[in-house]
């Protein structure tokens, strides 16, 4: 079992049966948990209540922006954020109402997107402060309507609204596997200039680049690890090879 042991962990619903299940695992693997809750009474029987590794924070509904900012907020440097959190309503069209249409989008999406957004500034915050590597891992639970709609027959509103929590899952991350590859290409692009510079005889700079000592050593090896971080993010194969390709050449030579 892999350890996750000073991971924290954000678990929303991790007080019904599924999230019971996974603060199990995540225990069982030694990550800290971290569960917002609103309804006290689900907190009755909770096997984890009094566990020192799981922290409950009452009072918070992951569908109010005001409140999961707050949550996400005062947590430690966040590792991942699982969102289990939601509803369901089965009715016909014909008898649901736009009141019941729009609960089951609060619950279930809002809260998803509501909970997305806070989960990547947390760890957008924690690479700005240093604390751990870059990246986070973010969970968001669908149902199988949401893959297949025509089996959400009769729960027209709960299939709509976990539809929206799988097409927002692939649009960020969509979007933040975008982020990361340009992110890398821009400093492929700095760090390739600093080493032409340095090629010329003049120094690069007098302090750090982008991590890197301004020398021609130091700077072949920032630019291997981003090449290879970007053929771990490109998905066409044979771009990836050109890229770890550029990186073993790009490396300075060593004695192992």
């Amino acid at each position: 079992m892999v350890d996750f042991a000073g991971s924290h962990v954000v678990v929303t619903g991790g007080t019904g049966a599924l999230g019971r299940a996974v603060i199990g695992a995540l225990r069982a693997a030694n990550a800290v948990c971290h569960i917002p809750n609103l309804i006290a009474a689900e907190l009755d029987g909770f096997p984890y209540a009094t566990d020192a590794g799981v922290h409950i924070v009452r009072g918070i509904d992951v569908a109010d922006e005001a409140a999961v900012k707050r949550f996400y907020d005062a947590l430690p440097p966040l590792w991942a954020s699982i969102h289990l959190a939601g509803g369901f309503a089965m009715a016909p069209i014909g008898e649901i109402s736009a009141a019941d249409f729009i609960a089951q989008f609060h619950m279930n999406a809002l809260s998803c997107f509501l909970c997305s957004a806070a989960a990547v500034a947390a760890f957008r915050k924690r690479k700005v402060a240093g604390s751990g590597p870059p990246g986070g891992r973010i969970v968001n639970v669908s149902a199988r309507p949401a893959i297949e709609p025509r089996l959400g027959a009769g729960m027209t509103a709960y299939t709509a609204s976990k539809s929206a929590v799988a097409a927002l899952t692939q649009a960020v991350t969509g979007q933040l596997v975008v982020d990361d590859v340009r992110r890398q290409q821009l400093t492929v692009e700095i760090l390739r200039a600093a080493l032409d510079w340095c090629a010329t005889g003049q120094p690069a700079g007098t302090g750090p680049i982008l991590g890197c000592e301004p020398n021609a050593r130091a700077l072949r090896f920032g630019l291997q690890g981003s090449y290879r971080a970007l053929a771990r993010l490109t998905p066409d194969e044979d771009r990836r090879i050109e890229l770890v390709d550029l990186a073993n050449a790009i490396r300075p030579r060593t004695l192992t």
